[in-house]
This record gives structure tokens, sequence and C-alpha cells, in this order.
């Protein structure tokens, strides 16, 4: 594991935090290079944003979750903030369910941007049991993150803020709708375009117009 993981930080002493988890191949500068970090300060809304680069080795050996955990939101919660959102693009979004999951009570809300469903495995052994209404995971699902987080989908806790969006042509948009239909109608969103920037731009600007981060 790294010894500290690399962020890229908007502070302005705000009361809300929320914390975005990079897809693959993404660092923290995708976020400022795509508007991210801008469409917070166009809005002048009182949320501090910080970006984080997860290296691939680190997520497939198990050791980045928990230094999320250690390096950014155990600190942000002893440092004052109100709320502290965990979000991510893609694989950045499974990773962030994956947290949550495991980590309940946590954090604060959810924002998931083209979450990645997972491996095949994980969804084909959901797709034989008949989906996710019928799927029961057995022990050894449940020491699979992928598996984890599927598995809290399946109920999640009332009042728990979770926004979802995603391209209507993405290649993974059929788990990501499967992922989507886990959560009220109002907290979803899909739009025309597949896996890449212009879709994610847009998404974030919609999660931060509907006011989540003000709540």
């Amino acid at each position: 594991m790294s010894q500290t993981l690399r962020t890229l930080r908007q502070t302005v002493g705000a009361p809300t935090l929320i914390v975005m988890l990079p897809g693959a191949y993404m660092t923290p500068a995708d976020y400022e290079a795509q508007g991210f970090f801008s469409a917070i300060a166009r809005r002048q809304l009182a949320v501090d944003l910080v970006a984080v680069d997860l290296d691939l080795g680190a997520i497939s050996a198990g050791t980045a979750l928990p230094a999320l955990q250690a390096e950014i939101l155990q600190p942000a919660r002893a440092q004052g903030y109100k709320k502290i959102w965990l979000g991510g693009i893609s694989l950045g979004g499974l990773l962030a369910l994956c947290h949550n999951a495991d980590q309940p009570g946590g954090i604060d809300g959810l924002c998931l941007l083209a979450p990645y469903p997972g491996s095949r495995l994980t969804t084909n052994a959901i797709a034989r049991a008949g989906g996710m209404r019928q799927w029961q995971p057995s022990a050894e699902e449940m020491g699979d993150p992928e598996f984890r987080a599927w598995h809290w989908l399946q109920k999640p806790p009332a009042g728990f803020p979770v926004y979802v969006g995603y391209g209507s042509e993405d290649r993974f948009a059929e788990g990501m709708k499967q992922i989507a239909e886990c959560f009220p109608p109002a907290d979803t969103r899909a739009i025309s375009g597949g896996h890449d920037w212009p879709v994610w731009q847009l998404l974030w600007e919609h999660f931060l117009d509907c006011g989540y981060l003000s709540a």
C-alpha cells in the first residue's frame, strides 16, 4: 500500500465534505480538468471537495479502502464536518458502495456516477439466482466486497440519501440500471450518452443542483 493517498482538495471551511473516488486509470487531476471543482465554486456551494487517487494494485490487494478510511474519512469526521458524502465514477462508484457496505453509518450519503456494477463473476451469480430479489449470498460470496455491496443494495437503509446517474448507452448500463432501481426514482437519472466525461459532467451538475449537499 502506498504510504499516503494522493488527493486534490478544494476547501473553504464548509460544513459538508464530498470525497470523490476515481475510475480506473483516472487521477484527481481529471476531476479538476473536467470541471468538477469549478462547478461547485460557480454555484458558491458551502461544500468542500476532495478527489482521491486510489492505486489499482492497492484496490486489488484490498488495502485501498482501509487507507481511505484511515487517511481521509476518519480525520475528516474528527475535523468536525457535519456531513460527509462519498462518491465516485465507474470503478470509484463501486468502491464507494463497497466502503459504505463495510462501514455502516460512516458517511452521510452516496453520489454514484456511472457506478461499475462489478465483475461478471458477481453479476452472473446474481443473475443465475433470478435477480436481486431472489439472490441469497453464500458465506463464501460474503467474503467478497462486491457481493457485500450488492447485499447492501438489496435493502438500503430508509432515508439514507443516494444519487445514481448514468448514460443510457453506457456499456454497463444494464447493471447500472439495476443499482438505480434500488432507490427512489427521484434519486436516479439516466441521460443519453455512454461511459465518458460529457455524461459524467452533466450528471455531476444535476447532482449539485438537486440540493443533496445543502439539505
